[in-house]
């Protein structure tokens, strides 16, 4: 019997997400084959809306082997054709559901620092997200579940209910704190382990609605490039380039990460952050609102949309708030501010705006969760 919530997941993936149209080329890109069913429901009703479908499957296994022996000039040959078709397509979307997370673990920093630099940045960063319409999301599956410490059925009732809430309520609701934040100057962020000052004055902000990402539900700016001081904390396990950190921490002068530090892995911590210049700097700043989400489960397209939760980017900017930093590398790490995390507080311009979690500005309560579900 055919799941009714694939059906609804993909209507709105296609009619709001994206907004296809007819004689429109569609590329659906799947990493890792459990995506499949997804994919199929897209396909079939992208079809009956007279859209040309073009499709992908990555085996993270057999790209494990090619990035083990990876070459320049040989990372170049795989980006150039995945870029030529990427030119071509008006929109995107992109399953991830690999079946094991930890495919990629192990492989060498110099190798994904390779992959990132001219496969992530030219085809993804430069090609799609600045010239089609996009979204990526994952899909349920057991390694998901095991990751987020639930059974597959459990896992897949929550995924369904965040992944299809009313993000157009939700947008709604965005708008008075993107106004906000489009005018704000100073910033001050504090918690424990962190006391953070940047400033943002001249970068507009702008809100994430289930546009570009599903789950969603995030409202971003950027700092100015030099601006920030201070220290970050972040409470939030992050995974990048196959490898999980914990406790991260980072000091600031002038803007760059002037020490970074972690629970485990620090060498390639620092890696990571030696991929190239902007990797040091920070590219995006977002306060995360989705209502469902609670608590981290070790996958960044949810744990960066947690309710109370705030996130600092190392690299790339983003081009709707774009600070001019430049990097390959484009990493959101989430801290929690919510009473169970430790609370916190977030002060713009001298006037305290979010304290524990929750918005106490009067015109920004009705993003606070009991309003939003």
């Amino acid at each position: 019997m055919k799941d009714s919530r694939i059906e609804q997941l993909a209507q709105n993936l296609l009619e709001y997400s994206i907004q296809i149209q007819a004689g429109e080329n569609l590329l659906i890109d799947i990493l890792g084959e459990d995506g499949m069913e997804l994919a199929k429901e897209l396909a079939k009703q992208a079809r009956r809306k007279k859209v040309n479908v073009l499709w992908n499957i990555t085996n993270y296994e057999m790209l494990r082997i090619l990035l083990q022996d990876l070459d320049e000039e040989q990372i170049k040959q795989y980006a150039k054709y995945d870029l030529i078709r990427m030119k071509d397509m008006d929109a995107y979307i992109g399953i991830r559901a690999n079946s094991n997370l930890s495919e990629l673990s192990g492989i060498e920093a110099s190798k994904m620092n390779l992959y990132n630099q001219y496969y992530t940045l030219p085809v993804h960063f430069e090609e799609r997200v600045k010239h089609t319409r996009w979204c990526i999301l994952r899909y349920p599956n057991a390694a998901m579940a095991q990751m987020s410490k639930q059974s597959t059925e459990k896992f897949e009732d929550f995924y369904f209910q965040v992944c299809n809430l009313d993000y157009a309520k939700m947008s709604r609701a965005m708008e008075p704190l993107k106004e906000l934040m489009t005018k704000t100057d100073q910033v001050l962020i504090k918690g424990p382990g962190t006391d953070l000052k940047f400033r943002m004055k001249g970068i507009p902000a702008e809100k994430y609605t289930g546009k570009n990402n599903i789950p969603d539900g995030e409202v971003a700016s950027a700092p100015i490039r030099d601006s920030v001081n201070g220290v970050i904390t972040y409470n939030t396990e992050t995974t990048y380039n196959g490898i999980t950190f914990q406790k991260i921490r980072f000091e600031f002068e002038n803007g760059k990460i002037i020490k970074a530090t972690a629970s485990d892995h620090e060498k390639e911590l620092n890696q990571i952050l030696d991929t190239d210049e902007g990797a040091r700097y920070i590219g995006e700043f977002a306060l995360g609102v989705n209502p469902y989400i609670e608590k981290p489960i070790g996958d960044t397209l949810f744990d960066e949309k947690i309710k109370g939760s705030f996130h600092f980017t190392p690299g790339d900017s983003l081009e709707e708030s774009d600070n001019g930093n430049r990097s390959s590398i484009h990493w959101d790490i989430v801290c929690i501010q919510t009473e169970e995390y430790g609370g916190g507080e977030i002060w713009f311009d001298d006037v305290l705006i979010r304290k524990d979690g929750k918005f106490v500005l009067e015109e920004l309560k009705n993003l606070n969760p009991e309003n939003l579900i």
